[in-house]
């Protein structure tokens, strides 16, 4: 890379035009925008009995007036945002974006949220946040495909950190020089590397919550006059070549249509509680099931997968086919496919302890294996195979092109409302308290003033 720097660089032109945005979003964008809202508040409200928030709440104990959703007690903002955004993550439930994968939802909601307390900002604010914090992470991932997360870091959190602090710039109305300030001082924040997949530990469900405080804090830095560097994308000692060891990202194509063509709008929501790219496996067990075959009948499956997703979601092979606990389940296919055989379903109660080490469920697991398919069209698509043979030497096989919940195959919004229900329940939420917060989360981005109070739980 050349030593001579742009006159104008990338983050300047990204925030010159998040600075020109209106207020008021696009209608399919201001649609995902409230589904975000109500997808987040849905899984914080199922994991706030959780062992792992337990932990980040007795960790977090600073008193404040920024609520955490599903519990009384309120704290200081970035004590909110890390709790937060580690409900809305921990349990592997929440949004995706295909191109990535990155969770732009479980960071974004819980920084501009907690802005919108602190500051007293309205629905519109909050709106105009949420999407342009979410379409900053979905542009980042077309920079450096999979090149993160082969350098061994969480997109999801090494973008985080720069997506929260353009929506809560973008939120309290920074100009395009603070705005390029708060994405350069982010950069120095991100954090998150995934080896927590080595015996699933807890790492990975905190990186949200991380990237949101310092995304706000990034934010409020450059409001107060804190200078960044405006080269922090390409520059030669830049973000991409730090997480993504590369000076050649396609930052033409990170902001072609910026502002006017939302990849945010297409944010895939997820029908099951794990790892995204494991969701089309587990529709093809099922569909084998549906389709007459009993488990007890296999003898061997062999998958075919994306080179990208192998040293996340299939190996160590032993490994992924015995994991150690829930939370290092929900990154094996193996164990995908045979819960979605066994149980016809990989919700949250498929990832129980229980269940993680039921000899049946260990049994299956043990009998699947994979080989890389070359023509895999991962990361722009996420795709499923089975193809299971029979003890009597019969062959049976499913393929599916495309992940469910996601721009092939939209969650509709009536399933998402169901999820919402459902995580309500394994909250312990009454169903009366349940229907009134579904009903604040539909009408927030519209009110004068943002008021989280029904979000808080004795």
């Amino acid at each position: 890379m050349s030593g001579v720097l742009p006159s104008i660089s990338i983050s300047e032109k990204m925030a010159a035009i998040i600075a020109a945005l209106p207020r008021a979003t696009p209608p399919a964008v201001e649609g995902v925008c409230q589904s975000l809202l109500i997808d987040v508040a849905g899984i914080c409200m199922s994991a706030r009995h959780s062992d792992f928030m337990q932990a980040t709440l007795n960790a977090t104990d600073e008193a404040g007036t920024c609520t955490v959703i599903g519990q009384a007690a309120g704290r200081s903002l970035g004590m909110a945002a890390i709790c937060n955004g580690t409900a809305a993550h921990g349990d592997d439930f929440d949004d995706t974006y295909e191109g990535g994968p990155a969770h732009a939802g479980a960071v974004v909601v819980p920084a501009v949220l907690a802005a919108a307390e602190q500051h007293g900002l309205s629905g519109a604010d909050v709106g105009l946040g949420i999407a342009v914090g979410a379409e900053v992470i979905c542009r980042m991932c077309l920079v450096a495909p999979k090149l993160v997360h082969k350098a061994g870091f969480h997109p999801t959190a090494v973008f985080g950190a720069i997506g929260a602090a353009a929506g809560v710039g973008a939120a309290l109305n920074l100009n395009a020089r603070q705005l390029v300030d708060a994405m350069g001082i982010a950069a120095s924040m991100s954090s998150g590397i995934i080896e927590y997949l080595a015996e699933g530990a807890w790492t990975k469900r905190m990186h949200p919550g991380w990237a949101a405080q310092a995304g706000y804090r990034a934010a409020r830095l450059a409001q107060a006059g804190f200078v960044g560097p405006r080269t922090m994308f390409e520059g030669e000692h830049g973000f991409f070549h730090a997480f993504a060891r590369t000076h050649e990202g396609d930052f033409v194509a990170m902001l072609d249509g910026f502002g006017s063509r939302w990849l945010a709008a297409d944010i895939a929501f997820k029908p099951y509680a794990c790892g995204t790219m494991a969701h089309p496996y587990i529709d093809c067990a099922r569909k084998l099931v549906a389709e007459g075959l009993q488990p007890a009948d296999i003898a061997h499956i062999e998958c075919e997968t994306a080179e990208g997703i192998v040293n996340r979601l299939w190996e160590p092979l032993a490994n992924k086919q015995n994991p150690p606990n829930g939370y290092a389940a929900k990154f094996s296919v193996p164990y995908a496919i045979a819960v979605g055989l066994l149980r016809g379903d990989a919700g949250l109660g498929e990832y129980a302890e229980a269940v993680v080490q039921d000899p049946q469920v260990r049994a299956l697991a043990n009998k699947i294996q994979y080989v890389v398919d070359p023509d895999n069209p991962y990361p722009r698509q996420f795709t499923g195979h089975v193809r299971v043979t029979l003890h009597n030497g019969e062959v049976r096989e499913a393929r599916q092109g495309y992940f469910r919940g996601g721009v092939d195959a939209p969650l509709p919004f009536e399933d998402l409302i169901k999820k919402f229900a459902a995580n309500c329940v394994v909250g312990g939420i009454a169903a009366v308290q349940s229907e009134a917060l579904l009903q604040s989360l539909k009408t927030m981005l519209q009110s004068e003033k943002i008021d989280l109070h029904l979000l808080r739980c004795a």
